[in-house]
């Protein structure tokens, strides 16, 4: 009898033994694991939104240089997740959403933005810049940093410009030539005042629908046309419910890549400096995607449409003259001298 109890005390004691060793074991493994999660730092998990296409687009192919880099570079600690074509929300649900950081990135329009910070307007002045190189130069320089630091008092940052390109004009009722030919036209424009007015002073009557239901309004005859760079017209179609289109390049559009700003305060230094990176590879892309674009769409216009033009814009000039000051009372005169100085300068 005695030799049973013995015998039990010694699996008892075994058991325990082999117990504890699993438990040292398995701590262990929970303080390698957290070792190396403390070693490699947090992770993010972010979600970008847009209002366009993926591959082929100039917001899409930014965000793609921008999630290969970064999450390459991070080395997986920033995930990034995409939501093209307002799968999300609509551009400017996104541009509150980021905010609010509901939403941790976006690529909204400038001229969406333009609604928060007035000065996002200032490169939508009609043929303020006459060049995607004069465009890139007021980006790039010390205006470009300026308008940029202006969103870190709204709750974001905006990393960097996305391009777009310029625009030009499409409709259903006739031929564009001269400014006349726009009056008593019903035409779609972006949220932005610059624009508005700009179509304004050419007596048309203005929609602000918004980007992707441009199709179905155009398809319906609830508008008679709209203005976007042929990127963007054939992004969403146009061309398959448009007639004419006129190449008048009387406005320069671009984006803005932003991020949360408590997101963006929450990176460590080297995390901050990638995403800045990215940032920039992403500008990188959306403009070597506008530059090779914009040559295909050109020739592809001719079989699309019924008639493509070439309007003198010496008229379209002159009738937009009032806007300028106008818009000085939105957007304060400083932005616009600025852009003008700048641009004199950089002529020269």
């Amino acid at each position: 009898m005695k030799n049973y109890k013995g015998l039990i005390y010694a699996c008892l004691l075994a058991v325990i033994v082999l117990f504890t060793a699993c438990s040292n074991e398995g701590q262990a493994d929970q303080n390698g694991e957290a070792d190396e999660e403390t070693e490699n730092g947090a992770t993010y998990e972010w979600k970008l939104g847009w209002n366009s296409g993926l591959e082929g687009d100039t917001k899409g192919e930014a965000a793609i240089a921008f999630k290969e880099y970064v999450e390459a570079e991070s080395n997986g600690r920033i995930s990034i997740e995409f939501f093209p074509n307002e799968t999300y929300a609509s551009s400017p649900e996104m541009i509150d959403a980021v905010q609010l950081g509901a939403l941790e990135m976006a690529i909204p329009g400038a001229n969406e933005l333009a609604n928060i910070i007035p000065q996002y307007s200032a490169l939508s002045l009609p043929f303020l810049v006459e060049t995607p190189e004069e465009a890139y130069a007021v980006l790039d320089g010390a205006v470009g940093e300026q308008l940029k630091e202006l969103s870190q008092d709204h709750g974001f940052v905006a990393l960097t410009d996305v391009d777009l390109g310029f625009t030009q004009i499409t409709n259903n009722a006739r031929p564009i030539n001269t400014p006349e030919d726009l009056r008593g036209m019903s035409i779609r424009s972006p949220n932005d005042v610059s624009l508005i007015e700009t179509f304004r002073a050419f007596g048309s009557s203005v929609s602000t629908m918004a980007y992707t239901e441009i199709y179905s309004g155009l398809a319906q005859g609830v508008i008679d046309g709209q203005f976007n760079p042929l990127i963007n017209i054939y992004d969403q179609n146009m061309q398959e419910v448009q007639d004419y289109l006129a190449i008048t390049n009387h406005t320069y559009y671009y984006c803005y890549m932003i991020i949360n700003q408590d997101v963006f305060n929450s990176l460590d230094a080297e995390l901050q400096e990638i995403v800045r990176k990215g940032a920039e590879l992403a500008r990188d892309a959306s403009r070597a995607v506008v530059e090779e674009s914009d040559a295909y769409y050109l020739e592809k216009a001719q079989e699309d449409f019924v008639e493509v033009t070439y309007p003198d814009l010496t008229l379209f000039q002159e009738a937009v003259q009032p806007v300028y000051e106008e818009l000085e009372s939105v957007m304060g005169a400083e932005i616009i001298n600025d852009i003008q100085a700048f641009l004199e300068q950089y002529r020269n």
